[in-house]
C-alpha cells in the first residue's frame, strides 16, 4: 500500500517525540514524517534515540526498519524549543498538512495522520486557524465529521468545538441529517461495515421525556431518523445519553452519535484515553490523528506516550485499505 503521510503537529509539543519513538520501532506500515529533519535530530539526541535519517521523496520506498526514519523535508523557521512554540514556525506546520493534502490527490499517499497542532501558536502567526479538521475542510471540499474511536467504540458527533448555551441552535434537521448519512457512509466505505447500526443519542435529559424537558428530540431529531431509516439507513433514537453507553446497548450498534462535544467524548475517553483515535469523516481522504493535545510540558522529556499515535497510523491504514 501507498505510505501514509504523517505530521508530527507542533514542533515544540510531544508531536515530534512521538514520531520518534515510533521510528525507534520496527514497522508493518509504511509511514513518510513531513517535517524538518534537522530538528527531529536535535529532539533524538534530546531523548536518547538513535535514528539514521533517510531523505525521501514521492517515489520512494518508506522505511519499515527499525531505528529509521523517512522524512520529506519541511524545514522550519526557527530552531524549535521543547515546551516553548514559536509562532515563526506556524507556517511550516501548515505546509506540512497541505504537502500531505496534495499527496493524497496525487497517490502519493494513502492518507494523513496528524500530531497536535498548537492553535494558538498558529493564530499569534496572523493565520486563522481554528483547528486540522476544519482547515483539512476547506482545502478540500469535503464537508467534515468527527468520530472518536476506541477499540470497537465509535462515537461521532453532531456538533463539535461550541460553548454549550450554542449547542441547541446548532441542533438543526440539515446539520443532524448530514452528519448522520455521513457517518453511515464512511462506516460502510471507510471501515467495511455492509449495514452500520447507528444510535442516535437525544440532546436533552431523557431525551426529552416526551417534550417535558426541551422538544428537540420531537421537532428535530426524530423526523430525521424517521427519513433516514425510511431510506434504509440502520438507525435507532434519539437515546437518552446516560442510558445509551451501557455494554447491552453499545453491543446493539456500531456508532453511536452524540450531538455535543462532552455528550460523548468523555465516556469514550475513559474507556480508551492515550489509545484511542480522532479521525475525520466526509472528506475525500483518510484522515486521522492523535486523541490528545501538544503536552508542551512533556516535550522533550522521553516522558510522552506513542499509544494514540500507534493506534492512529494503525486505523489510517486499515481505513485506507477498505477504501482502496
Amino acid at each position: 500500500m501507498r505510505p501514509l503521510a504523517l505530521t508530527p503537529g507542533e514542533p515544540a509539543g510531544i508531536g515530534p517525540d512521538l514520531v520518534l519513538q515510533l521510528s525507534a520501532q520496527t514497522r508493518t506500515i509504511r509511514w513518510v514524517a513531513l517535517a524538518d529533519p534537522t530538528a527531529l535530530a536535535q529532539r533524538a539526541v534530546q531523548l536518547g534515540l538513535t535514528i539514521d535519517f533517510r531523505a525521501w521523496q514521492p517515489g520512494d520506498e518508506a522505511a519499515l526498519d527499525a531505528g529509521v526514519l523517512s522524512v520529506w523535508a519541511v524545514p522550519l523557521a526557527a530552531n524549535p524549543q521543547p515546551g516553548t512554540p514559536d509562532p515563526a514556525n506556524a507556517r511550516a506546520s501548515l505546509t506540512a498538512l497541505d504537502l500531505a493534502m496534495d499527496g493524497c490527490t496525487r497517490g502519493t499517499f494513502s492518507g494523513i495522520v496528524t500530531g497536535p497542532l498548537q492553535k494558538s501558536v498558529i493564530n499569534a502567526a496572523g493565520i486563522p486557524f481554528s483547528g486540522h479538521t476544519e482547515y483539512l475542510a476547506a482545502h478540500t471540499g469535503g464537508t467534515p465529521v468527527m468520530l472518536l474511536v476506541a477499540g470497537t467504540l465509535r462515537v461521532a458527533l453532531v456538533t463539535t468545538h461550541l460553548a454549550l448555551r450554542e449547542v441547541p441552535d446548532a441542533i438543526t434537521e440539515a446539520r443532524v441529517e448530514s452528519t448522520l448519512r455521513i457517518l453511515a457512509r464512511d462506516l460502510t466505505a471507510r471501515f467495511g461495515i455492509a449495514t452500520p447500526r447507528i444510535a442516535v443519542l437525544g440532546l436533552n435529559p431523557h431525551a426529552g421525556e416526551a417534550g417535558h424537558f426541551g422538544r428537540e428530540e420531537i421537532d428535530v431529531i426524530s423526523p430525521v431518523v424517521e427519513r433516514v431509516r425510511g431510506d434504509g439507513i440502520a438507525v435507532t433514537g434519539p437515546l437518552p445519553a446516560d442510558t445509551a453507553f451501557t455494554p447491552a446497548a453499545l453491543a446493539r450498534c456500531d456508532a453511536v452519535l452524540a450531538m455535543y462535544h462532552d455528550q460523548g467524548l468523555p465516556v469514550l475517553k475513559h474507556a480508551g484515553f492515550g489509545h484511542s483515535v480522532n479521525c475525520t469523516l466526509g472528506l475525500p481522504l483518510v484522515r486521522t490523528s492523535v486523541d490528545h493535545g501538544t503536552a508542551l510540558d512533556l516535550a522533550g522529556t522521553g516522558r510522552a506516550d506513542s499509544g494514540s499515535l500507534s493506534a492512529a497510523i494503525e486505523l489510517a491504514a486499515t481505513m485506507a485499505a477498505k477504501s482502496a
